[in-house]
């Protein structure tokens, strides 16, 4: 078996980690990973990986490093478990890895929990895993690149509209080319319709961003002071760089009436900012949103209102964005120290998956 290691306090340093399979226990399942996405949304998982515990969910014994997790799709190799057999398929949260253990609970026709010891605590969003049968489905790819992203989308849309917009007439969003960004962009503009949507992006990625036609106006970063500071506006910052996020706040002052934090895609000025004039940055974690919003509707309404806002999103989708398929552990080594480092087009979708024969 093969897991990507990362270094923690220095995230480009990776190396692939070789280890035997293991003897499973009495309800154990083995998966072999056949597929997952590779979006900014993974590198924020490492950026902040220690504060909000991302490294727990698959550790490697090695304090210094960790596993990226990833969503994707995998298939029971193995099992003692007498309610999953060998052959059938999940969706889930995944190690960048070939191989990953898991000790399902709760197991049900349509999924299961990892009740493993190290996995107690942590979001339940990351520990559910979907029962697929054993064939493939349709979207599969757009499922694991976009829904995760999507469903963070939905919540913020969901908080905002909850609070009235705050008063505001205006979201604003930077990394309007992230596909987090697009997709509040899309749920604000069929749930909100009278909210403006500001998109602000760099000026390599404007078009891209203006042909996603989810926008009311597309500004780059460098013509922020042309947006109009005299409307009352949320921000949504999925930048995580402290300069920007400073401008905005000095840029609108008090019309600015609130200001959330989400993601850090730009990772090597995702230092904070203080002494901020308007309202108090406030950091948006969708697992708690998620969790609170279920207990509120159910987790069955909950997923049939992010799905329909997400198959409308994936229909739009498929005008602007790209879905690549990434074989062998080299390549996706490579695939991953490029997106760390802000390489990939935002029109480019990357699937991964270690076996090349696969691909």
């Amino acid at each position: 078996m093969q897991s990507l290691w990362v270094k923690k306090n220095d995230l480009a340093q990776t190396q692939w980690h070789d280890s035997e399979a293991p003897v499973l226990a009495d309800g154990q399942i083995l998966l072999a990973v056949e597929k997952y996405a590779l979006t900014a949304n993974n590198i924020t998982y490492a950026v902040v990986g220690d504060g909000f515990g991302y490294w727990n969910f698959f550790p490697t014994g090695d304090d210094q490093w960790g596993i990226v997790p990833v969503w994707g799709f995998a298939k029971v190799v193995a099992s003692e478990n007498a309610d999953i057999a060998v052959g059938e398929r999940v969706y889930g949260y995944l190690p960048m890895a070939s191989h990953l253990l898991v000790t399902p609970a709760n197991v049900q026709d349509g999924g299961f929990i990892d009740g493993a010891a190290h996995r107690q605590g942590l979001a339940i969003i990351y520990n559910q895993y979907h029962r697929l049968g054993t064939d493939e489905s349709p979207l599969e790819a757009e499922r694991a690149i976009f829904q995760p992203l999507f469903t963070t989308s939905f919540l913020i849309e969901h908080f905002m509209r909850s609070n009235d917009w705050f008063g505001a007439e205006a979201l604003l969003m930077t990394s309007a080319s992230s596909k987090t960004s697009l997709g509040l962009a899309m749920v604000a503009k069929n749930l909100s319709p009278t909210i403006r949507r500001i998109g602000l992006t760099s000026t390599g990625n404007k078009a891209f961003v203006e042909k996603s036609g989810l926008y009311d106006e597309v500004l780059t970063y460098d013509d922020l002071s042309a947006a109009d500071a005299g409307t009352p506006t949320v921000s949504v910052d999925f930048a995580g760089n402290g300069q920007l996020l400073a401008a905005i706040h000095a840029h609108w002052g008090d019309n600015l009436k609130y200001s959330s934090l989400v993601g850090a895609t730009h990772v090597e000025e995702r230092g904070g900012a203080s002494d901020l004039p308007g309202p108090k940055a406030e950091l948006f974690f969708a697992p708690t949103a998620a969790e609170s919003l279920m207990k509120e509707i159910g987790p069955a309404a909950f997923r049939a209102r992010v799905d329909e806002q997400f198959s409308a999103f994936v229909k739009g989708a498929s005008a602007y964005l790209t879905i690549e398929d990434i074989a062998g552990p080299e390549a996706l080594q490579s695939a991953y120290l490029a997106m760390l480092a802000n390489e990939v087009a935002p029109s480019r979708g990357l699937m991964c998956q270690m076996d090349q024969a696969q691909a």
